[in-house]
């Protein structure tokens, strides 16, 4: 069985003054205060979540 891909995002910019769906969009990506990363499965949804927050997170690197 082939090891599932994961994305590695990190919160680089504040959700203050943005669209309420945008502070919720980080913390369905499990993120909620500057700095933080998490690991996640590398799905269609998931990336649907960082292009929509793709200037508050930034992509730490790609694991196969």
């Amino acid at each position: 069985m082939a090891a599932k891909k994961t994305v590695t995002v990190e919160q680089i910019g504040s959700p203050i003054r943005r669209n309420k769906s945008q502070a919720q969009t980080l913390v369905g990506l499990g993120l909620n205060k500057l700095h933080r990363t998490r690991t996640l499965e590398d799905t269609p949804a998931v990336r649907g979540m960082i292009n929509k927050v793709h200037h508050l997170v930034r992509i730490v690197e790609d694991q196969a």
